[in-house]
C-alpha cells in the first residue's frame, strides 16, 4: 500500500456527512442544499444531441491528445475569450475534467528527489491541491488569503525559503471558496518569483466564465501574453465546461500554455489512459464553439446574487465575490457558535445544507483562514437560493 495515502485528509463532504451524523431535519421545510459547488441549471439540448451524435468512434481507442478538431476548438475560444493564439498542436490538451488533471498535473511535475519538494497553495483551498501535493511525495505549503482585500491571497507571506524549495504554485482565480480574481500585478508577482526560482504554475480557472460585472475576469495566460510572455514559460491553465456550460458529468476540460510541459503531461497522460472518448469529444466540441448558452448562463447567476446577497448582508458579513458562483459569509459573532456548529444548526432546524469553511482550510501559524466562514454555492434554481437566504435569515434572528 502507498504510505503516501495515509497522509490523505478526510474530503470536506465526508466530514460534513459526519458532522450531520444523527440530524433530522424538519419535514415542514423542504430539503435546500447550497453545500456542494455542483451546477444544477440544465444542460443545454444542443450539448446532448452533439453527445449522441458522436457515437460512431466508440469501436477505436480515442488518441490521448484528443481530436485535432476538438483541440482548436479549444485553441478557437481562447482566441475569442482571451485574444490568445495558441498552437491548438503543441500548446492544448484535452482532459476530462480540471480536477484529474490538476491531480494528475502534480504528478507529472513534482521530483521528489529533490530535498524539500513544496508545492505553494492558497489558504483555504481547493482539497485537489492538497492531495496532488501529498501523493506526489511533496509537501503542502498554505499561502493565507486577507480578508482585507476580499480575501485575495497574500503571497508576500511566503517566506523566501519555501519559494526556493516550491517546485509548483497552484493558483485559483476566481477563487475557491472566495471568488477573489488575480490582477495583473499579482500575475506579475507571481511570474517573477517563477523566474527566480524555476517553479511552475498551475492556474486553475474553472470559474473564469461566472462573472457579474461587465470586465470577464482576467486569465494566467492572458496576464502572461500581456506581460510580454508569450510563450508561457512555466504557466499552465486548466479550463473546464462544468461550470460554464452545465455539464458537471460530461467531465471535459482543457489545459493550455507552456508547450514543454504539455508535452511532458501528454507523455504522463498517455500512461495514465486518460484519453476522453469520441462521444465527449463530440459533445466538447459544440459547448466550445458556442457562447449563447454560456451568456445566458451567467444571467441566471447574476440574477441569484442580485436577489440572495442583500438578504443575507442584513444579518451577515457577506459580499457580492469578484466571480463564481460562491458566497463567503462570516458566522456573526453574537450567535456564539462555530461554522461547524452553525451548519448543523441551520441542517436541524431549517433543512438548509452549507459548507463549513474552516473544512475548505487547513491551520496555519495558528490560524484556520477558513474558520467562522461558511461557503453557500447558488446552484439550484433561484427560488430556491432565495428560500435558503429567507430561512437563514431567520435562524439568525430566532437564535438565542
Amino acid at each position: 500500500m502507498n504510505p503516501l495515502l495515509s497522509h490523505l485528509q478526510p474530503y470536506p463532504f465526508e466530514r460534513l456527512r459526519q458532522l450531520f451524523a444523527g440530524v433530522t431535519p424538519p419535514a415542514s421545510h423542504r430539503a435546500i442544499s447550497l453545500g456542494m459547488g455542483e451546477p444544477r441549471h440544465p444542460t443545454p439540448a444542443f450539448i446532448k444531441e452533439a453527445l449522441t451524435q458522436s457515437l460512431s468512434g466508440l469501436a477505436s481507442y480515442p488518441a490521448t491528445a484528443g481530436e485535432p478538431r476538438l483541440r482548436q476548438a479549444c485553441a478557437d475560444w481562447m482566441q475569442r475569450r482571451y485574444g490568445l493564439a495558441v498552437d491548438a498542436a503543441t500548446q492544448v490538451l484535452p482532459i476530462n475534467g480540471s480536477r484529474e488533471a490538476l491531480f494528475a498535473f502534480a504528478q507529472t511535475i513534482i521530483d521528489p528527489t529533490r530535498a524539500g519538494a513544496t508545492v505553494v497553495c492558497p489558504n483555504p483551498f481547493y482539497q485537489i491541491y492538497e492531495g496532488a501535493a501529498l501523493l506526489s511525495g511533496a509537501t503542502p505549503y498554505y499561502a493565507p488569503s486577507d480578508p482585507a482585500r476580499n480575501f485575495a491571497v497574500d503571497w508576500d507571506s511566503v517566506p523566501e525559503s519555501v519559494w526556493q524549495n516550491t517546485q509548483l504554485l497552484f493558483v485559483c482565480s476566481p477563487g475557491n471558496p472566495t471568488g477573489a480574481v488575480m490582477p495583473l500585478a499579482e500575475w506579475q508577482k507571481l511570474f517573477e518569483l517563477s523566474d527566480r526560482h524555476g517553479f511552475v504554475i498551475a492556474s486553475d480557472e474553472c470559474y473564469s466564465e461566472i462573472y457579474f460585472q461587465g470586465e470577464p475576469p482576467l486569465g494566467g495566460l492572458e496576464a502572461a501574453a500581456q506581460l510580454g510572455r508569450a510563450d508561457f514559460r512555466n504557466l499552465i491553465a486548466f479550463t473546464s465546461l462544468s461550470k460554464r456550460s452545465n455539464v458537471p458529468g460530461l467531465r471535459s476540460g482543457f489545459v493550455a500554455g507552456d508547450a514543454r510541459l504539455i508535452q511532458a503531461f501528454l507523455l504522463y497522460r498517455t500512461y495514465h489512459g486518460s484519453a476522453m472518448g469520441p462521444a465527449v469529444q463530440g459533445a466538447s466540441i459544440a459547448a466550445w464553439n458556442d457562447e449563447q448558452h454560456v451568456n445566458e448562463n451567467r444571467a441566471l447567476y447574476r440574477r441569484k446574487f442580485e436577489e440572495v446577497t442583500p438578504l443575507l448582508a442584513r444579518v451577515m458579513d457577506v459580499a457580492l465575490p469578484d466571480a463564481g458562483f460562491y458566497l463567503w459569509a462570516r458566522v456573526p459573532d453574537a450567535l456564539g457558535l462555530t461554522d461547524a456548529q452553525f451548519a448543523r444548526e441551520l441542517l436541524a432546524q431549517y433543512n438548509v445544507t452549507v459548507l463549513p469553511g474552516s473544512y475548505l482550510a487547513r491551520e496555519a501559524g495558528g490560524v484556520n483562514p477558513g474558520a467562522q466562514r461558511i461557503r453557500m454555492a447558488l446552484v439550484a434554481e433561484a427560488e430556491e437560493c432565495v428560500e435558503a437566504a429567507q430561512r437563514i435569515v431567520q435562524f439568525i434572528q430566532s437564535h438565542p
